[in-house]
């Protein structure tokens, strides 16, 4: 694994400011039962921002109709629904949840070229609600494979999330597997795939970015 090179100078303002602190404990507080455990959390916080900004390094198992996870996650949505941004039309709607111990990275689910991409300002209520969904901080991608087929995926930001980062842009070849942004903090993905699609996943299923499979289309 590596780190996102988004996110350079977030894990290294954590570090210095991790650091500092450390160094006043030491200096200024002598109860050793304060001093240690706010050490040890400090040190804590440094590794898992590490960890939660880092780009997994898996074998891909998406393809031009098969839609692999954009991210880690637990599927806590599936349903049939008229999606109404761009491809208006009926759609199956799948939502991953992405929580504080999931790697952030998100990767391309689809091979095939890149036919919309937009940013929505928003608000930012918590990324498990449903009306996340339409009034949270967005980011709309859709992929069109060579049979003309279309996924939208939508990275939305959560209640702590503060930036998307997405590399999509109109006439944009893509692949399958291969890193597509970072969502910041708590965050969810959404994807509009086509009604007929063979959905493989269930709601409370534990998905992994790049290694799991969403969809049949």
């Amino acid at each position: 694994m590596k780190l996102d090179k988004n996110t350079y100078g977030t894990v290294a303002l954590i570090y210095v400011l991790s650091a500092a602190a450390i160094v006043l404990l030491v200096c200024l507080v002598d109860q050793w039962w304060i001093k240690w455990p706010l050490v040890f959390v400090l040190l804590w916080l440094c590794g898992w921002q590490t960890f939660f900004h880092m780009v997994p390094d898996r074998k891909p198992v998406g393809s031009d109709h098969i839609v692999s996870s954009v991210s880690d996650g637990k599927v806590v949505l599936v349903e049939p629904c008229f999606e109404k941004v761009f491809l208006n039309r009926e759609s199956i709607m799948i939502s991953v949840y992405m929580d504080f111990w999931d790697i952030h990275a998100n990767f391309w689910p689809l091979t095939g070229t890149v036919s919309f991409a937009r940013y929505y300002p928003g608000k930012h209520l918590l990324a498990f609600k449903p009306k996340a969904s339409e009034e949270n901080e967005h980011f709309c991608t859709v992929i069109r494979n060579d049979e003309g087929k279309e996924v939208l995926f939508k990275q939305l930001a959560g209640g702590f999330a503060r930036r998307i980062v997405c590399y999509a842009k109109p006439g944009l070849e893509v692949e399958a597997g291969r890193q597509c942004g970072i969502i910041k903090f708590g965050s969810r993905i959404d994807y509009y795939l086509p009604a007929d699609a063979k959905v493989l996943v269930k709601v409370g299923e534990k998905v992994n970015a790049v290694s799991s499979i969403i969809a049949e289309i």
